[in-house]
C-alpha cells in the first residue's frame, strides 16, 4: 500500500476524542500541551533547565488542571534517538536506561528529555509513554546524503551518519504546505529551513527528506542561536592538539558561546534583538545577521541539489516564522534558483509571503511540534492496534 494512503487509513482509525500529552524539552525549557482532536486545550512554559525534581513538579502543576482529563498517551520528542529508536515507540524502562548512554550526541537535549521521560512516567504510569525523535524522518536518507567520507570500521563500530534533526517540525511544515498549494505531498519537491534556536535545512520530495544540514548531532550545519554549526575539523583538531583550549572550553564554547551570540560579540542569541540593534547602527549585531542570512541561503542552495525542482521554499521556526528582515536577506541571495525576496511581512496564519505571480512562491508555516507529536503517537497506538 502506499505510504501516504496507508497514513491516512490509519489515522481515520485514530479517535478525535482522544488525548494526548505532548512534552517537548529544550536545552532550558519546557513545553507542555494537551492536545486533543487536532486542537491544543491548553499549555504551559517553564523556561529554565529540567532535572528531575523541577520535571516532576511541572507536570504535576499541569496535570492538576486537568484531573478529571481522559488522557490517551504522552507523546515525548526526543532530539535524539541515534540507532536505538528510528521511529516512534513505547517507552519502557530498559530503552530509557539505554538512551542515557546516548547524552553526549545531544547534551543539550537529551539529559532534560530524559528528566522529562522519568517523572511523566511516575505521574502517569498507567498510560503508554510514546518517544517521538526528531531523527525519525531522516531515518531513510539516501546514502550518498547520510554517509561520511570516514573509514568504514570508524562508521560501522561507532555509527557515524548523517541522522538529521528537526523531523517533527519538517513533517508538519511539509504537510501543511501541499494542503497550502492544494496538491498532494507525494508529488511536490520542497525545501524548508527551520531557523529558531536550532536551525537547519531539508530538501523534501514525495515527503521524503533527501538531504539535511544537520549531521550526527544537532551541532552541525547552520550557525545557531549559541551553537556554532559546521566549522572546520581541523581547526578543532588545532585547537585540542596544541592545548589552546581543553576539551570541556571546546565543547562549552561551540554549544554554549558561539552562533549569533558569538557572532555579535555576546550582545544576543535572538535575531529579533540583533534587527532591533542593526537598525541602531550595531556593527556587530549586522555582522551576525550577515554571517546567518549567507549561511542559510548556502545550506538551501546545497539542498536544491537534491531536488528536481523546488515548488516552494518553505520557512519554519520561531525565527523563519517571525523575522521577515531575515527571510528577506536570505530570499535576496537565492535569485539564481528563481526565488526573489518576499513582498509580505509576517502573518497571522501560514501561506505565501511572495508575489503571488512568483516562480518559486516562498511560504511560512507556523512551527507546530506539539501537533506532530500527538499525530505520531497516535498512529504508532493505532499501527500496534491494528
Amino acid at each position: 500500500m502506499n505510504r501516504a494512503i496507508h497514513e491516512q487509513a490509519i489515522d481515520e482509525q485514530v479517535t478525535e476524542s482522544a488525548a494526548v500529552l505532548t512534552v517537548n524539552a529544550g536545552s532550558s525549557s519546557l513545553r507542555l500541551d494537551l492536545v486533543e482532536g487536532g486542537s491544543v486545550l491548553d499549555s504551559a512554559r517553564a523556561e529554565r533547565a529540567m532535572e528531575p525534581g523541577s520535571a516532576r513538579e511541572e507536570l504535576s502543576a499541569f496535570l492538576g488542571g486537568h484531573f478529571d482529563r481522559d488522557i490517551r498517551a504522552v507523546a515525548h520528542r526526543l532530539v535524539h534517538g541515534g540507532d536505538l529508536v528510528r521511529g516512534p515507540v513505547v517507552a519502557d524502562d530498559e530503552t530509557a536506561a539505554a538512551l542515557r548512554d546516548l547524552t553526549s550526541l545531544a547534551p543539550l537535549h537529551l539529559p532534560p528529555a530524559l528528566a522529562l521521560l522519568e517523572a511523566a512516567r511516575a505521574e502517569l504510569p498507567a498510560v503508554p509513554h510514546v518517544l517521538c525523535p526528531d531523527t525519525a524522518f531522516h531515518a531513510g536518507l539516501p546514502e550518498p546524503a547520510a554517509l561520511y567520507a570516514l573509514p568504514r570500521p570508524w562508521r560501522e563500530r561507532f555509527g557515524l551518519r548523517r541522522y538529521g534533526f528537526h523531523g517533527l517540525s519538517y513533517a508538519w511544515a511539509a504537510d501543511r504546505a501541499a494542503e497550502l498549494i492544494g496538491k498532494p505531498l507525494a508529488d511536490l519537491d520542497l525545501v524548508l529551513a527551520h531557523l529558531g534556536g536550532g536551525c537547519s535545512v531539508c530538501a523534501v520530495s514525495g515527503g521524503r527528506s533527501l538531504d539535511t544540514s544537520m549531521g550526527f548531532t544537532p551541532l552541525d550545519g547552520l550557525p545557531m542561536s549559541s551553537r556554532s554549526g559546521s566549522v572546520d575539523p581541523g581547526m578543532l583538531v588545532w585547537l585540542l592538539s596544541t592545548g589552546r583550549l581543553t576539551l570541556e572550553e571546546l565543547s562549552d564554547g561551540l554549544e554554549r558561546r558561539s552562533g549569533l551570540l558569538g557572532l555579535s560579540d555576546g550582545l544576543s542569541g535572538d535575531t529579533r534583538d540583533l534587527v532591533a540593534a542593526q537598525e541602531k547602527g550595531n556593527a556587530a549585531a549586522g555582522l551576525a545577521l550577515d554571517v546567518f542570512a549567507h549561511r542559510v541561503s548556502r545550506e538551501i542552495a546545497a539542498a536544491a541539489t537534491s531536488l528536481g525542482r523546488i515548488d516552494a521554499l518553505v520557512f519554519t521556526g520561531e525565527i523563519g516564522w517571525d523575522q521577515p528582515e531575515v527571510r528577506h536577506a536570505v530570499c535576496a541571495r537565492l535569485g539564481l534558483l528563481g526565488i526573489e525576496p518576499p513582498e509580505l511581512g509576517n502573518r497571522h496564519d501560514d501561506g505565501p509571503v511572495s508575489a503571488y505571480d512568483a516562480a518559486v512562491p516562498v511560504m511560512v508555516v507556523q512551527v507546530r511540534e506539539e501537533l506532530q507529536l500527538a499525530r505520531e503517537c497516535l498512529r504508532m497506538l493505532a499501527e500496534e492496534d491494528a
